[in-house]
């Protein structure tokens, strides 16, 4: 299939001289509004130039986000969990547990401003990732994401393993991508995710490979670091510690 997106430049390295990325996991499931605030924060920082860039990682519990593309009409269930509008781009997705959300807190000043390519090097992200359990991602050009082709349910099927939905402020990134790990597929069925009626969601586990969040995690920072840099792992202990946002 032709995608656009697979032609461009997808390596977004920061300027020589730039501190690495902090790679942060979070020991415990983050509700979602302290999320949005501590991105929020950490976002303000980098872009006054007081703080890092910061990849976080997080779970959630079981929760839908309608991003600033969402219709009313692709919440089917609206009183199976929480839902929480929010400023990313994108429609209705699910977080929860199994699912490993990964906050994407760059400077494009130091990198690329060019949102396009930035999308498509957070795909490469998670293609990258997939490629380490050897799983084929593929991008498609009418949809954002990564999708996985499903022979075993008929000659054309796919289904959606990775959502991306980012936010861009003064340069500076913020949301970002989602990957499923092991969640429970069946709690997608209280939206229509990503606005896409014709295809299914799938996960690691679900294409049949025994993978623990700790070997996903793995596997995304190495794919990050050839995509995006060097990082450095910090203490999810430090996220929110004293200033929001701003290491103590």
């Amino acid at each position: 299939m032709v995608n656009e997106r697979d032609d461009l430049d997808t390596r977004f390295p920061a300027t020589p001289g730039s501190p690495p990325v902090e790679w942060v996991i979070a020991d415990a499931p983050v509700p979602y509004p302290e999320a949005v605030a501590e991105m929020e924060a950490r976002a303000a920082a980098i872009a006054d130039g007081r703080a890092p860039e910061r990849i976080w990682l997080v779970e959630h519990p079981p929760l839908y986000t309608a991003g600033t593309s969402a219709d009313a009409a692709d919440l089917i269930e609206p009183d199976r969990f929480p839902v929480y509008a929010t400023g990313r781009g994108g429609q209705y997705t699910y977080h929860g547990p199994g699912q490993r959300v990964a906050y994407v807190m760059l400077d494009l000043k130091r990198r690329r401003q060019d949102v396009r390519a930035f999308v498509a090097a957070l795909e490469a992200w998670i293609i990258g990732t997939l490629d380490a359990f050897n799983v084929r991602g593929e991008r498609r050009e009418d949809r954002v994401g990564v999708w996985v082709r499903r022979p075993d349910k008929g000659a054309d099927a796919e289904d959606k393993i990775a959502a991306i939905g980012i936010r861009v402020r003064r340069w500076v990134t913020f949301h970002g991508i989602s990957l499923n790990v092991e969640p429970d597929l069946t709690h997608f069925s209280g939206i229509v995710p990503c606005g896409v009626t014709r295809h299914g969601v799938t996960s690691l586990v679900d294409l049949g490979l025994p993978v623990t969040m700790d070997d996903a995690d793995v596997a995304l920072r190495a794919a990050f670091e050839r995509v995006f840099g060097t990082t450095v792992a910090v203490s999810g202990d430090t996220v929110g510690a004293d200033s929001p946002g701003v290491l103590s």
